[in-house]
Parts: structure tokens; C-alpha cells; sequence
């Protein structure tokens, strides 16, 4: 029983932990060569459906006839509109060599990631409002699903393709993560009852199908670490830039939530991002390495989301 309680409490650095000691046993061990590529092959495939799990798993819980945006909402997507914008110009503008461009590249895709599916779910253990914060999660993937493929041709052009047909062809992609999740959750909710009242009596569904997630995200990043060709130097900054953007999300959040009454909701919004989906699009549409940046932001989001759960239960007084 201890160890369940345990796993409970700390499900999202086990999930790390795990992500992290399964690619690395796949890697130092030659035995395991021919299953490893197997297991590759695999997840390549079921990483995106995990997070498509994830976020249908979450938008079954949306009352749509009651869905509106708040302020605050609208005020933190043009905060995120903001933050990418600025960046892109640095990266168009300012940026002289490859490593000064894949660096901000991965500043980049923490910043443009849609909020995280388990956002609502975290949000809930912290006090916050569950629907309020399931609202802006379905439309930060919304407004991703535009961002993305708008700003990614910009900056890694493809020779022969166009703007537009590149725009739409990563636009594709992503409604068939993004989109069709919330579809499916409009049919289930309206239509398949006694599967909506299974989905939504499991409260945790959504969180532990972001734990998996969570641990494969991790495993790509220590596998595009391993076989990363830059150096040591060049990594540690992208992870302190992938900790400075998640400081800088969780204080401007809170900001944001203060002056409307919602500190934690737009806190949770603002800085909490799905990178399982930011590791996906980086790793298909810009350089490899980028990925990493979301990868560390893993890290750096969970090690905070853990502290802000433990403090809830003792001290929530510093969170309010």
C-alpha cells in the first residue's frame, strides 16, 4: 500500500524516472538491440495516440452547452501570441549561427505548445476550477493548431514546397491529434452515454494517460541527447533556457490570474504545455536537437506541478 501512495504522489517524476531508465537499459545493453529498434518503431506510432487519448480523455469532461471564454483566457493567448511572435523574430532577425537559431528554436516550441491536457486535471488537486481550465485547454490546442503550422514553414522552410501547402499539410497532422479528439468527445458526450459516464467517473484517467506520455517524451529526449552531436556546453543551455521560459510562464501566469482572481487557473494555463505534442512537431518539422528544449521543459514543469501539489496539502496558503 505504501508504494501505491507513493506512486500516486510522485506518478509524474516516476513517469520521468521510468521514461529515462527504460531507453537507457535499450541502449547500453546490445542484447537488446533488435528490440529496442522493434520498440521504436512502436512508439513511434503510439506516442502520438497517447496523446490523442489524452486529450479526448479530457474533453469528454467539457460541458459544451456551458463552454465560454473567460478574460483571462483571451488575455493569456495574447500573452502566448506575444512570446511567439518575439521569438520568431529573434530567430529570423538575430540569429547568426545554426546553434544560435536551434537554440531559440527550442525556446520556441515551449512557448507555442497548446496548454497541457492534464492542465485541468492538476489544476483540480490545486483547488482551481476544473472547467474553466478544461475550457482553455480546448482552446489552446485550438489556437496551436493554426500557430504551429503558420510559424514552422517560416522558419524551416521546405525546398520545392510552398508556405501553403506546407502550412496545410502539418495543419493535417495536427487536427488528426488535436481536432479529432474533440469531435470524438462531442459524439461520446451526446451520444454514447454509458461510455462518457465510465470515462468520466475515472477522474485520473486523463493525468495517468499523461504520465505514459510523459515517460515516452522523456525517452526521446534522453535518446536525442545520447545521440546528439553538439556539445555538453550547448545542451546545458538549452536546458536553462527551457527552465528561464518556465519561470517566466508560471510568473507571468499568476500575474495574469491575480489581476483576475484566478491565480491558479492562469497559472496552471500559461505554464503548463503539452510537450509531449511540442517534442512530436519539433522532432517532425524543425532540427531534432530543438526537441530538447521541451524535453527539459518536461522536467522543469513536473519538478514545479510535484511542489505545487505537495504544498497544496501542507501549506496552501503560499499557492492562494
Amino acid at each position: 500500500m505504501q508504494i501505491i501512495q507513493f506512486l500516486k504522489n510522485w506518478t509524474l517524476p516516476v513517469a520521468i524516472v521510468v521514461g529515462t531508465l527504460c531507453y537507457l537499459t535499450f541502449y547500453f545493453v546490445p542484447a537488446l538491440d533488435a528490440a529496442g529498434e522493434a520498440m521504436g518503431s512502436f512508439f513511434d506510432i503510439f506516442f502520438p495516440v497517447c496523446v490523442f487519448f489524452t486529450l479526448l480523455v479530457t474533453f469528454c469532461k467539457v460541458d459544451f452547452h456551458q463552454m465560454r471564454l473567460h478574460r483571462w483566457h483571451l488575455t493569456l493567448f495574447l500573452g502566448q501570441l506575444c512570446l511567439v511572435a518575439l521569438n520568431i523574430g529573434i530567430i529570423l532577425w538575430w540569429c547568426e549561427s545554426d546553434n544560435d537559431r536551434i537554440l531559440w528554436e527550442s525556446v520556441l516550441t515551449c512557448i507555442i505548445a497548446p496548454c497541457a491536457a492534464a492542465a485541468p486535471v492538476v489544476t483540480g488537486k490545486l483547488g482551481g476550477n476544473i472547467s474553466t481550465m478544461t475550457t482553455y485547454t480546448l482552446f489552446s490546442s485550438l489556437v496551436a493548431s493554426l500557430l504551429i503550422p503558420a510559424a514552422f514553414p517560416i522558419l524551416e522552410p521546405t525546398e520545392g514546397v510552398s508556405f501553403i501547402v506546407a502550412f496545410f499539410a502539418i495543419l493535417e497532422k495536427l487536427c488528426i491529434v488535436l481536432v479529432l479528439p474533440l469531435l470524438m468527445a462531442y459524439v461520446i458526450r451526446h451520444h454514447l452515454h454509458s461510455l462518457h459516464q465510465k470515462i468520466v467517473s475515472k477522474p485520473n484517467l486523463g493525468f495517468y494517460f499523461w504520465a505514459v506520455s510523459l515517460s515516452i517524451t522523456t525517452g526521446i529526449t534522453v535518446k536525442n541527447i545520447v545521440h546528439c552531436e553538439a556539445g555538453v556546453g550547448f545542451l546545458v543551455m538549452i536546458a536553462l533556457m527551457s527552465l528561464a521560459v518556465c519561470i517566466v510562464h508560471f510568473v507571468i501566469g499568476r500575474a495574469i490570474g491575480s489581476f483576475y482572481g484566478e491565480k491558479i487557473n492562469a497559472g496552471q494555463g500559461m505554464f503548463q504545455k503539452n510537450t509531449a505534442l511540442a517534442i512530436w512537431v519539433s522532432y517532425m518539422y524543425l532540427h531534432p536537437i530543438a526537441s530538447i528544449g521541451a524535453g527539459c521543459y518536461v522536467l522543469w514543469q513536473n519538478v514545479i506541478n510535484s511542489i505545487e501539489i505537495k504544498l497544496h496539502e501542507t501549506k496552501p496558503e503560499y499557492l492562494h
